[in-house]
């Protein structure tokens, strides 16, 4: 029985977008050490503020500031940090409605444990050193013995120097794959410069990259088929966006990602195609792969130089 590969994995990609008036008031606070909500049309403040009334939709505008201390509503212990978290030691994860607020925040507690946490507790912000114009310019939440007080929030007109019109958060998924036994046999047979399907015993047909079954039938797909190693292109798209923060994916744009049905498959699989100009791919094209010394996989495909596939023959793979 062949090894089970695994191999560490990660998505990542960062998320752009601009500010509307109420969040770039509400961030550009932050900054300045002030907290801002906003009035809803039912005369509660909501913190964070939001663009819209929560109740009815609403555009609402009206900026108020609350206070920087106080009350735990709700919280959960983590008693395990994970990267990218507020703070790098175990903490609780708090519900706080801050005085003047009818709605509550969520962020991190500074607290020796579980036991020093409780529903009803108060609390004050603990500010970043540097503070940038983010929801982490509030470091955490620390406990505070302040009682709780009766302060009305006041009206504000969220004008700042310099204010914060637009952020940039990363979003970031760590995880372990795991192709099982087929996809295994499969990427241990690219090490060896072949390429390897499997057959259903029902439908017949060779499924490249291996699934394990059939997707067709539903019955297990154990028989191993050689296929390739030259195929066609089926279809294709140009790609103008350089990819970052990839090693593997450092190419020059515009480059090509094709389908390309291997000979023997009645699956098509993606790889890019090298060799060639980008505007002369084309469908029908037949390739071919190219490895790089050591490589566990083709780098790319390129044209073999024989006439282009006829149509029919690929159609239905497209």
């Amino acid at each position: 029985m062949p090894e089970v590969l695994t191999a560490p994995l990660v998505v990542e990609f960062p998320f752009t977008r601009s500010l509307g008036p109420v969040q770039s008031a509400f961030l550009t606070g932050l900054r300045e050490r002030t907290v801002l909500g906003v009035t809803a049309s039912d005369g509660r403040v909501v913190v964070p503020p939001t663009e819209y009334d929560p109740v009815t939709a609403e555009e609402i505008r009206e900026l108020v500031e609350v206070g920087s201390h106080g009350t735990v509503t709700t919280w959960a212990w983590n008693p395990s940090p994970r990267r990218g978290q507020p703070l790098a030691t175990p903490f609780a994860w708090v519900l706080v409605r801050l005085d003047g607020a009818d709605t509550a925040l969520l962020h991190a507690l500074d607290a020796p444990g579980p036991d020093a946490v409780r529903t009803g507790m108060r609390v004050r912000v603990r500010w970043a050193a540097q503070r940038t114009g983010a929801i982490t310019d509030i470091a955490c939440f620390e406990p505070d013995d302040s009682p709780a007080g009766d302060s009305e929030p006041a009206p504000h007109s969220g004008e700042f120097a310099d204010a914060v019109t637009g952020i940039t958060t990363p979003a970031r998924l760590d995880y372990t794959y795991s192709p099982g036994r087929a996809q295994s046999r499969y990427i241990q047979a690219l090490s060896d410069h072949k390429t390897i399907g499997e057959r259903c015993p029902s439908c017949r047909k060779v499924y490249v990259p291996p699934r394990g079954a059939c997707p067709t039938c539903g019955v297990a797909t154990d028989t191993q088929v050689e296929v390739g190693p030259r195929g066609t292109v089926t279809t294709f798209c140009i790609v103008n966006i350089k990819a970052r923060h990839s090693a593997n994916l450092d190419i020059e744009v515009p480059y090509v990602y094709a389908h390309i049905a291997l000979d023997g498959a009645d699956l098509a699989l993606h790889a890019r195609i090298g060799g060639i100009p980008y505007d002369r791919v084309r469908m029908g094209l037949r390739v071919e792969p190219v490895w790089t010394e050591h490589g566990r996989f083709p780098d790319h495909y390129r044209p073999t130089g024989e006439p282009d596939a006829d149509y029919d023959s690929y159609k239905e793979l497209i």
